[in-house]
């Protein structure tokens, strides 16, 4: 259990909430394990399969509290609201900033300001832990490039400038990929990004996180009351969460490409656990796919400091702690959207 941002987040999977005075108690094994005070929660984030006692669901309605049900693998279920309240007034917020440019591109900027950061520290992270074994000067030179784009993406004059700031800085991240990928080289190689398909093991690995972590944000803008269809960089269009493409930009670094690079260097997966077709295209094989997706899990519980919240949470909840800030920058609690800075 976690309390975020006045958001009680209960991780257990086999744990069942009810109600005693006006306190949440968390029962495992009919044992209360914790208990938390209703005044101090406005949200119940559940990834429990066993539910919330129907008076807790009622109290939770007649004070406005929401609960929001996930499966244990973070997948959307319901969202349940009091009849007074709701998320109109945030969602139509939403709404109007995102016809407005001026506003879009600034939020936008702290996407890809987020992105940009994220993607120079892991270069810099190999640099400093295996300097033998990557091309120090070259992924210098690399990561002092991200950094001027860094100190230009808030001048950028609209959205296709900063496009093209986003487009410059990812061919450099990407051409220092390969570098970093450090064991089974022959057939875990990188020699750039393609997908619809993916014509490599690596890029078979890169789209089948970047699906996870897409999902995992979707259900964290659902869960916050924000509407993950209706987006600031991305264009809307018929069943796109294009909030969630613009919200994945500054994790894809820290939680996917890290969590992509841990399997092939820790050799947890190997070159037989592919499939190539006739038209080169490489998918991951069923049995694969259980093992990337139980380490996956095992991953999002890992700890961390939040570098903005200063708490420590899961890397599971980083979206939702992501999500969260967002809908508070839009209600006028916070000046700006503050990006995830892995440290």
């Amino acid at each position: 259990m976690r309390q975020l941002l006045n958001m009680l987040f209960v991780t257990k999977p086999d744990v069942y909430l009810g109600l005693n005075g006006e306190n949440v108690v968390v029962r495992e094994n009919n044992i209360i394990i914790a208990r938390y005070p209703l005044h101090n929660i406005e949200g119940i984030v559940s990834f429990s399969n066993l539910g919330i006692s129907p008076q807790l669901m009622e109290k939770c309605v007649s004070q406005n509290i929401s609960i929001c049900f996930l499966t244990p693998t973070g997948r959307f279920r319901a969202r349940v609201i009091g009849e007074t309240r709701g998320n109109v007034l945030l969602r139509k917020k939403q709404y109007r900033i995102a016809d407005r440019k001026d506003e879009c591109l600034g939020i936008a900027c702290n996407f890809i300001l987020g992105k940009i950061y994220n993607e120079k520290w892991l270069l810099e992270r190999y640099i400093r832990q295996y300097p033998m074994r990557v091309p120090i000067e070259e992924m210098k030179k690399a990561s002092l490039s991200l950094s001027d784009y860094m100190h230009v993406i808030n001048d950028s004059k609209n959205m296709d400038q900063l496009r093209g700031y986003e487009g410059n800085a990812q061919v450099i991240y990407f051409n220092e990929f390969d570098h970093i990928i450090l064991n089974q080289k022959d057939a875990f190689y990188f020699h750039g990004r393609n997908k619809r398909p993916p014509q490599d093991r690596v890029n078979s690995l890169l789209s089948f996180a970047y699906t996870l972590l897409s999902n995992d944000i979707t259900a964290a803008l659902e869960t916050v009351g924000l509407d993950p269809y209706v987006g600031f960089m991305h264009q809307d269009r018929p069943g796109r969460a294009s909030l969630a493409n613009d919200l994945i930009e500054e994790l894809r670094a820290p939680i996917a490409d890290r969590f992509v690079l841990s399997l092939i260097n820790r050799k947890q997966l190997q070159a037989d656990d592919f499939e190539i077709n006739e038209n080169k295209s490489v998918y991951i094989k069923e049995s694969a796919r259980r093992t990337f997706i139980s380490e996956w899990q095992k991953r999002k519980q890992e700890q961390l400091t939040h570098p903005f919240l200063g708490e420590k949470i899961s890397w599971g909840l980083v979206p939702y702690a992501q999500a969260l800030l967002l809908a508070r920058y839009l209600r006028g609690d916070l000046d700006e959207y503050p990006p995830f800075f892995w440290k």
